[in-house]
Order: C-alpha cells, then structure tokens, then sequence
C-alpha cells in the first residue's frame, strides 16, 4: 500500500507540473518587450514614411494632368459643334451647361455634369487664348500659388502634351 500512495502522489505531481508549464507558456509579453517591438516600429515607419508621402504627391501630380488632357478632349469636342473654345468669361462650367447665346452645344462634354476641382481642392484656371495655344489650363500644384517646384510647381495644358 506504500507503493501505492507514492505512485499516486507522483501523479499528482506530474500533473501539478504540467498545468503549471502551460501557464508559463500563456504568460504575456513583458513592458521591456513591448516597448522594444513599438521601437522598432517606429523606426521601420521613419524610414518608409516620406517614401510612402512622396509617392502621394507624385500621384497627386499625375492625376492633374490627366484631368487636364481630359479636358483638352471635352475642349476639342466643344470647339467641333460650337466652332470655337469657350472663351475665358465662359471658363470650363462651359463644358457642362450651355454658355449664354450658343447653339450648337451637343454637351454635356464632361461626365458627373459638375467641373472638378484639381487633386489638391482648388479649381482650374482656364485661360482662352492662352499664352502658347488656343486656349490653357493651369493647376497651381500643392501650394495653389503660381510657380514652384517639385509638387508644388504649376501643371497646365503644355506641361501635359
């Protein structure tokens, strides 16, 4: 009967050791490894961060000058029924209602029946005639002021083509 109780008590033992390592292996992470793992993320984000905002931008970019060739396209068809460009009073809204007086206007020429705005918000200047051609249209970038460089330089109808 010895030997039976040290048989049992050993298999109480076992098992108080076995739940006992499965709680350690449950245990949570510590504050010296949270704090290490929240570090190494912030230093991933400082290095991808600008990279991720510059590709921002650079769409931002692209996106301007292809609403702007869309533009020249509605301009064209514009100028094929009316015989001219809407002139700079007019503006771009010409390309979506009727302007005063005009009767050969088969619009709307531009889809959503609304112009809109460059990537950054603002509107468009349109210009008829323009500096080089028939007609311009100029987005001022991210800083909406005319000139500048990078993203905030001048997109228009020239710097498209």
């Amino acid at each position: 009967m010895t030997h039976l109780r040290t048989d049992h008590s050993r298999t109480q033992v076992a098992a108080t050791r076995s739940r006992r390592g499965r709680s350690d292996s449950q245990r949570g992470f510590t504050l010296v490894e949270m704090l290490v793992v929240i570090t190494i993320i912030g230093l991933i984000m400082s290095l991808v961060g600008p990279r991720v905002l510059n590709y921002l931008g650079e769409s931002k970019v692209k996106a301007a000058k292809i609403q702007i060739q869309s533009f020249s396209s509605a301009l064209d068809l514009f100028y094929l029924d009316a015989g001219r460009y809407p002139s700079t009073t007019e503006g771009l809204s010409a390309l979506v209602k009727p302007a005063a007086g005009l009767t050969a206007w088969n619009g709307p020429y531009l889809k959503g029946g609304t112009v809109p705005n460059d990537p950054w918000g603002k509107p468009y200047v349109y210009r008829s005639p323009g500096e080089r051609s028939a007609y311009e249209i100029v987005s001022y970038g991210a800083d909406g002021q005319e000139g500048g460089t990078g993203t905030a330089a001048d997109i228009t109808t020239a710097s498209t083509e």
